[in-house]
């Protein structure tokens, strides 16, 4: 179970302010390319869950992901999660022609996506919804692993603080005094950023 806080920032220049804020605690910059798949028939989807490539830019490596049950609750999410690294150049292979998904033998977590949700080779098996760029800045402050995202859509831009915790209520407490004491406005993310593309919609 992947338990993080995740508190939606307002606007541009409130990423901007918590960054500048932030930066002598800068660990590193990930660019991240994230592409979501499903079956033909929606066996992902309608039970809840999610197959995702992430991408890295600039280090060359490639993580496949399954995210199910996903629930957020005042600024805390949680979600069951298994992922395994991935090769990069089969993974554009399999956006490209996701068909490709259905015959890598060597992937326990798709091994378990064919078993538990049934999506088979017989016809389309999965198909590639698309998916979108992220830039990630990992900070490291008082104990805490913070990232600050700007996830860029087709139709706009989000930005959102993340942090992984085993003491969700403690750790949104302290996230929230220092955007308060600082002036940067925020509100408790009420979506996951592939709920926010799948909608086709920034939120309101």
């Amino acid at each position: 179970m992947e338990v993080e806080v995740k508190l939606r920032l307002s606007d541009a220049s409130a990423h901007q302010k918590l960054t500048d804020l932030l930066s002598p605690f800068q660990v590193q910059t990930l660019i991240q390319e994230n592409i979501f798949f499903d079956g033909s028939n929606a066996e992902l989807s309608s039970n809840s869950a999610i197959l995702r490539l992430r991408f890295y830019d600039g280090v060359s490596s490639c993580v496949l992901s399954l995210k199910a049950k996903p629930v957020i609750s005042d600024g805390v999410s949680r979600v069951q999660e298994l992922e395994e690294p991935f090769d990069q150049v089969l993974g554009r292979a399999c956006v490209a022609e996701p068909w490709r998904l259905s015959f890598v033998d060597s992937s326990a977590l798709l091994k378990r996506v064919r078993d538990e949700y049934g999506v088979r080779e017989e016809g389309l098996g999965f198909v590639c919804l698309g998916g979108f760029r992220n830039v990630r800045g990992v900070y490291e402050w008082k104990g805490l692993k913070i990232e600050v995202d700007e996830s860029n859509y087709d139709f706009g831009t989000c930005y959102e603080v993340e942090c992984e915790s085993s003491n969700p209520e403690r750790d949104k407490k302290i996230l929230e005094k220092l955007l308060e004491e600082n002036g940067i406005r925020f509100r408790y993310s009420e979506v996951s950023k592939f709920a926010i593309f799948r909608s086709g919609k920034l939120p309101e």
